[in-house]
């Protein structure tokens, strides 16, 4: 865990915003350091076959730098996206043209409901990634990952979390249903206020702070 203050869901994007508009740090860079930073706290657990789960924001785009990372390792690894392909934009579509352009394996899973090849995927994986959805969740998650979560957290698979557990609230740590249950989550910068609270830790598990390269000067005006 950081020691660094925690990070509130409007503070988690003024940090964006400051990074991109004073501090000239391209998006794309701290989604590659967001991604390479998951990838090496996952492949401590010597995972076999890894299943990374993507929605249609940057959570998705972490999702699939950490698909490129791991197939560099020589990790098995599928992704399955749950959104159509036009509604992945910015940072996230360069990093998914990057995976599919390298050949590594996307399944579509936007329709209603599941299809069986999901829980095929599911059964052969060892480990699952959530990159569905991001701190700025506030309601129930909609279909189909609401479909995907419920069928994520019934399987046998260990379960990462990217930068926060889909379906839980940052701010208040309290889940909405359906909510992602974690063993370990890997977040960006320093902690969220919720992480610590008592009904969401059935979600976060352990707690992971990952580094993505946000220069101090700017922590400084977030946090004063």
């Amino acid at each position: 865990m950081s020691d660094r203050p925690v990070l509130t869901r409007e503070q988690s994007r003024a940090v964006d915003v400051l990074a991109a508009e004073k501090y000239h740090i391209p998006g794309v860079i701290l989604m590659e350091n967001a991604g390479r930073g998951c990838t090496e706290l996952l492949a401590q657990r010597q995972p076999q076959h890894v299943l990374i789960c993507c929605g249609p924001g940057n959570n998705g785009g972490d999702g699939y730098v950490i698909a490129r990372h791991l197939d560099l390792l020589g990790v098995s690894v599928t992704v399955a996206l749950f959104c159509e392909r036009s509604r992945i934009r910015g940072d996230a579509l360069i990093n998914f043209n990057i995976l599919e352009a390298a050949g590594i394996e996307i399944l579509d899973f936007a329709d209603e409901p599941l299809c069986p090849t999901f829980g095929q995927q599911l059964a052969k994986a060892d480990w699952v990634v959530d990159a569905m959805l991001g701190t700025g969740v506030t309601s129930s998650p909609r279909e189909p990952i609401a479909s995907a979560i419920r069928r994520v957290n019934a399987a046998e698979a260990h379960v990462m979390a990217i930068d926060i557990p889909s379906g839980l609230d940052c701010d208040s740590g309290q889940p909405n249903d359906p909510t992602i249950e974690a063993d370990f989550t890997a977040t960006f910068v320093t902690s969220k206020p919720g992480y610590a609270k008592p009904a969401a830790q059935a979600y976060v598990g352990e707690v992971h702070v990952v580094d993505i390269g946000t220069p101090q000067a700017l922590l400084r005006e977030v946090f004063r």
